[in-house]
């Protein structure tokens, strides 16, 4: 690495971003091999002449690591916080001159994490809202609760989610919860699983419309229709039921009794071509 230069961008300090802020500066200074002079510093002699040369070779290496550290902090700082440690001598200093400006931090992040959990708890899913969309709203309070020192695990993350989705998607968690082990299931897993269920879900239904748009016929309003049999409304004379009764008691059978010579007298109805050896 050339020297002066930070490895990676970290983003300037301001009253917002100090816990990320902070993450990030510690991950540079550890990669530095620097952190912990940062965090503990270190001793300045009262007599440097009076040191072995061993001694003055650490002394000399802890200063020039000092300084690289201090040269870090100071690029990751904005005018503004500059100023504010531009009088530190060593990078402990000006880490601690940090920590107390950002004192306050700590009780707002106490009331900004109880707000997190809250928002946790309440989470459902809305009636329109896609898979896909829910679960990134989820997992974004997730990460800012995980950033903040909350340890949820897949397990609870999973049964927080099938507790709040939308009623469409009841059956999908009672076939989850009954057949996956949710001790073993991954949250991307979840999400696979439910959003397949869902498009099984989605192309039966469309096939079953169209089966019903198919078979149905066109639809006729027939309330006003008036038959020229009965002379009621509703119906057709073809489809009226009193000339349907006649015609079926006569096409029955027909009767006749006597004295003399009683007879019976059937009529059949079917089609003209049939076999030459039917009888009656």
């Amino acid at each position: 690495m050339t020297s002066g230069m930070i490895p990676f961008q970290v983003p300037q300090l301001n009253k917002d971003n100090y816990d990320n802020w902070s993450i990030r500066m510690k991950a540079l200074l550890e990669s530095q091999d620097a952190l912990e002079i940062v965090e503990k510093g270190y001793t300045e002699p009262e007599d440097e002449v009076a040191l072995s040369q061993a001694q003055r070779d650490s002394l000399k290496a802890a200063r020039k690591k000092d300084k690289k550290s201090l040269t870090l902090i100071y690029q990751a700082l904005d005018e503004g916080m500059f100023e504010k440690l531009a009088c530190a001598t060593i990078s402990k200093e000006a880490w601690d001159i940090l920590q107390n400006s950002y004192k306050g931090v700590e009780k707002v992040k106490k009331v900004q994490f109880q707000t997190l959990r809250g928002e946790f708890e309440a989470l459902h899913m809305k009636e329109l809202e896609s898979i896909s969309d829910y679960f990134s709203r989820v997992l974004a309070i997730v990460n800012q609760l995980k950033r903040n020192g909350e340890k949820l695990n897949d397990t609870r993350l999973i049964e927080k989610i099938l507790r709040s989705l939308d009623s469409k998607f009841d059956y999908i968690v009672v076939a989850i919860e009954e057949f996956k082990d949710l001790d073993s299931m991954s949250v991307d897993q979840l999400m696979g699983s439910i959003q397949a269920h869902d498009e099984r879900l989605k192309k039966r239904g469309r096939g079953r419309g169209k089966g019903t748009r198919q078979n149905e016929g066109p639809r006729y309003d027939k309330s006003q229709i008036k038959c020229y049999n009965c002379q009621k409304l509703g119906h057709y004379a073809l489809e009226c039921r009193n000339i349907i009764d006649q015609v079926e008691e006569k096409a029955n059978y027909a009767c006749r009794e006597s004295e003399v010579n009683p007879a019976l007298l059937f009529a059949y109805k079917a089609e003209e071509s049939r076999e030459n050896n039917t009888w009656h």
